[in-house]
């Protein structure tokens, strides 16, 4: 059986958001509002343990020696931070500093060909969402995915599997039947708590992260090199993961 649809993750998965972004962006705002630290690429790695931005400045703010102390001024402060990041991030975005990473765009042309559905299944904004892809995909991008599910409509955050139950549900299909394609362990445990097979496409900060319960594992959908297990040849060899391929990794879920 074909899958019914792709469920794409954004953040890592769609573009190294994370590390050209919104790291950049999070430190953009800290400037702005005259916050006395900065975020370098190790120490946000760090952070990425914790789901979700205003959850990460929380987290964060405990550790600040010059954060405030009261809970409820380190809530209003995370609450600016987190909506004046989400305006640098537009603007670092429009500006075309921010590429898709190199095969999305090409497997999503499959999918179109194919009349196949593609979903958007993330727990960022819808905001943020918009500002990545509308450059890329123009201004109609949303008409691409059949559903499209962010922290709106999910706020519980991955590894909880609650915005892929939800993608289910809104495009009527079983679990087996989608396939989503994922960066991160707690997206992969997203995917495979909602039921759904799950490839990974390995983004900066989960290059050498163990992974367990996806179908594969590689370093990009622009190559077939490094992927375990290996793509299996068809009766032409594409030198990128397309949509050939995609659909005999989902039909090893079934005889697995």
């Amino acid at each position: 059986m074909n899958p019914g649809a792709i469920l794409w993750d954004v953040d890592g998965t769609l573009a190294e958001t994370e590390r050209d972004g919104h790291r950049i962006a999070f430190n953009q705002a800290f400037e702005a509002l005259g916050v006395p630290w900065r975020w370098d690429e190790q120490r946000y790695g760090e952070l990425l343990e914790v789901t979700g931005g205003r959850e990460r400045l929380l987290h964060d703010l405990k550790s600040q020696p010059l954060a405030p102390h009261a809970a409820g001024e380190r809530e209003a402060l995370a609450a600016r931070l987190h909506a004046l990041k989400n305006e640098c991030y537009a603007r670092i975005v429009a500006s075309g500093a921010l590429p898709l990473r190199p095969g999305v765009v090409a497997l999503m042309d499959d999918c179109m060909r194919a009349n196949l559905a593609m979903g958007v299944v993330t727990t960022t904004s819808r905001i943020n969402v918009g500002a990545l892809l509308a450059p890329h995909l123009g201004a109609d991008w949303a008409s691409r995915f059949a559903v499209i599910v962010t922290a709106q409509e999910a706020p519980l955050k991955k590894p909880d599997p609650q915005a892929y139950t939800l993608a289910l549900e809104r495009l009527e299909l079983p679990p087996a039947a989608a396939l989503a394609i994922e960066d991160s362990p707690a997206g992969v445990a997203a995917a495979r708590a909602a039921g759904v097979p799950v490839i990974v496409t390995r983004s900066v900060y989960f290059a050498s992260r163990p992974v367990a319960g996806a179908l594969a594992v590689g370093d990009s959908l622009a190559s077939r090199m490094g992927w375990q297990p290996p793509p299996t040849d068809g009766a032409a060899v594409p030198v990128r993961i397309d949509l050939a391929q995609i659909r005999r990794w989902h039909a090893s879920a079934r005889m697995s």
